[in-house]
C-alpha cells in the first residue's frame, strides 16, 4: 500500500470556502503536473493555478504547493491543492486524480507513512492523533510536547543507556579471563539501577497524563432531594437532569462534558443515597456508589446545615456542598455553602474543582505517560531490570536487559509493533 499514491481532504468534511486536498507518493508530481499543463509550481511556493482535467476543462482556480522528498511530513513526494470547498469542485479534481492512478487515503494513512518513513516515531505519531482532538488548552500543550519529541527522546535516553550496559556486560562474558577493571562491573550496576529508578518515577504520577488526555470524572452524590440535578444543571450551564421536588427522581447516572481548568471533566449525576424498597431506585444508589468509587472525585451535595454522610468513595478526592444556602441554614464546617438556585457560591465552587482537575492533571519535568500501552510496557522493562539486577549468571542478566530494551523500543516503534499500527492509526481523521 505504501507503494500508491493517495489523496485526501484534509480539512474537514462540510463546505468550506477553501478546501485542502493533500496527495503523497510517487505520482504526485506528475499528477500535479497534469493538473497545470504540465508545469510543476516552484518546490514549497504557493501558486496560483488553473486546475484542468484531461480534456482541457477548467475545475478551478487554487493555490497549488508542491513538496519533493524525502523533507517532506511523510518523507514522500507530496503537494496539496487549496481549492474552493464547493461539493462539486472536490468531486471533480477527486474525479482527475483517481483517473491518474491515485486512490483516496486511509484514516491516519499520511501519518502512518511519516512513521514508516522514519519521520516519527510512534509516540509522535499518537501526539498527532491527541492534537487533532484536543478539547482544551492544557490538551494541547501536552500533545505539543510529545509531537515535538520529549516524551520519545526520554525513552530513547533509557534505551541508549540500556544499550551502553548490555555492550559492557557482553564484554564481561566474552572476555572473562580478562583481567577488567572491578569498577566495570559497579558502573554496570549503578547505570542498571539508574535506568530503573528512572522508569520507576515515570510510572509512579498517579496516571495525571492520561486522565487528562481522557478527561476526569467528578460524581456528584448525596440523599435525594438535596439538590443534586439543580447544582450539575448549574454548572454546565443548561438542563441536564430532571429537576422535581419527587425523592428518587434521578435513578439512572446522567453525564454531562464541562472543562474546569482547562481539564475535560464528565460530570455525573447519582441517584440519592438512601435505603429503598423500590427495585429500580435500588438499583440506581448501587450505580450510584459504583460510579463514586470509580471517580476521581466526589462531590458529596448536603443541605445546608446538614452533616455530611461520610460515605466511603476509596481513593477519590471529596468536596462537600452545602446546598440551599439561600434558605438560611449554615454550612458546616468544611463544606462549600452554595444555592443551585440563587447561584451563591457557585463562582467558588468552580474555581475550587478547577483548582481540583488542574491538581489532578499537573505535571512537572518530563511529559507524562498519556497511554495504558506506554505503561505496559514500560512496567515489562522495570520488570526485566529488577530481574537482570537479580540475575545470578551474566548470561541470564544480558537476556534481561536486551528484554527490557524491547519493551522501551516498543513504545517509539523501534520493535515488535506491526500488531498495533492497524489499531492506532484506524482512530485517525482520514487525511491526517
Amino acid at each position: 500500500m505504501t507503494e500508491d499514491t493517495i489523496f485526501a481532504v484534509a480539512s474537514g468534511a462540510g463546505r468550506a470556502p477553501i478546501a485542502v486536498m493533500r496527495l503523497s507518493g510517487a505520482q504526485s508530481g506528475p499528477a500535479l503536473a497534469s493538473f497545470c499543463l504540465g508545469r510543476l509550481p516552484p518546490p514549497r511556493v504557493a501558486s496560483l493555478r488553473r486546475l484542468r482535467n484531461a480534456s482541457g476543462e477548467t475545475l478551478d482556480q487554487a493555490l497549488v504547493l508542491w513538496f519533493p522528498g524525502p523533507a517532506t511530513e511523510t518523507g514522500e513526494d507530496s503537494a496539496e491543492l487549496h481549492v474552493h470547498g464547493g461539493r462539486a469542485v472536490i468531486e471533480a479534481v477527486s474525479d482527475v486524480l483517481i483517473a491518474a492512478g491515485l486512490r483516496p487515503a486511509e484514516p491516519g494513512e499520511f501519518t502512518r507513512r511519516a512513521f514508516l518513513n522514519g519521520r516519527l516515531d510512534l509516540v509522535q505519531a499518537e501526539a498527532v492523533h491527541d492534537l487533532v482532538f484536543a478539547e482544551t488548552t492544557a490538551q494541547r500543550r501536552q500533545a505539543l510536547r510529545q509531537m515535538e519529541g520529549e516524551l520519545g527522546a526520554l525513552y530513547h535516553g533509557w534505551s541508549d543507556r540500556l544499550r551502553s550496559v548490555l555492550a559492557h556486560q557482553e564484554a564481561l562474558i566474552d572476555f572473562p579471563d580478562e583481567d577488567l577493571p572491578p569498577e566495570v562491573e559497579a558502573e554496570l550496576l549503578a547505570a542498571m539501577r539508574d535506568v530503573r529508578a528512572g522508569i520507576a518515577a515515570h510510572l509512579d504520577d498517579a496516571g495525571r497524563g492520561e486522565k487528562l488526555r481522557e478527561g476526569l470524572f467528578f460524581a456528584i452524590t448525596g440523599a435525594p432531594n438535596v439538590g443534586k440535578s439543580s447544582l450539575i444543571n448549574a454548572l454546565a450551564g443548561r438542563d441536564v437532569a430532571i429537576v422535581s421536588a419527587i425523592p428518587g427522581t434521578t435513578r439512572d447516572a446522567l453525564e454531562t462534558r464541562v472543562v474546569l481548568g482547562g481539564v475535560p471533566v464528565t460530570l455525573v449525576d447519582t441517584a440519592g443515597l438512601r435505603e429503598t424498597a423500590d427495585i429500580l431506585e435500588a438499583e440506581g444508589v448501587r450505580r450510584a456508589l459504583a460510579r463514586a468509587e470509580e471517580a476521581d472525585m466526589v462531590i458529596e451535595v448536603v443541605e445546608a446545615g446538614e452533616p455530611a454522610r461520610q460515605t466511603a468513595h476509596g481513593s477519590a478526592d471529596r468536596l462537600v456542598v452545602a446546598n440551599k444556602c439561600d434558605l438560611g441554614g449554615s454550612a458546616q464546617v468544611g463544606t462549600l455553602p452554595v444555592s443551585a438556585l440563587t447561584g451563591e457560591g457557585l463562582t467558588a465552587l468552580r474555581e475550587r474543582l478547577a483548582q481540583a482537575a488542574t491538581a489532578l492533571t499537573a505535571s512537572a519535568g518530563p511529559p507524562p505517560l498519556t497511554r495504558a500501552r506506554h505503561r505496559a510496557a514500560l512496567r515489562d522493562a522495570l520488570d526485566r531490570l529488577t530481574a537482570a539486577e537479580r540475575a545470578d549468571l551474566p548470561e541470564l542478566r544480558a537476556e534481561d536487559l536486551r528484554l527490557a530494551m524491547r519493551a522501551l523500543g516498543r513504545i517509539t516503534g523501534q520493535v515488535g509493533v506491526e500488531d498495533i499500527l492497524d489499531t492506532l492509526f484506524r482512530e485517525f481523521c482520514i487525511g491526517k
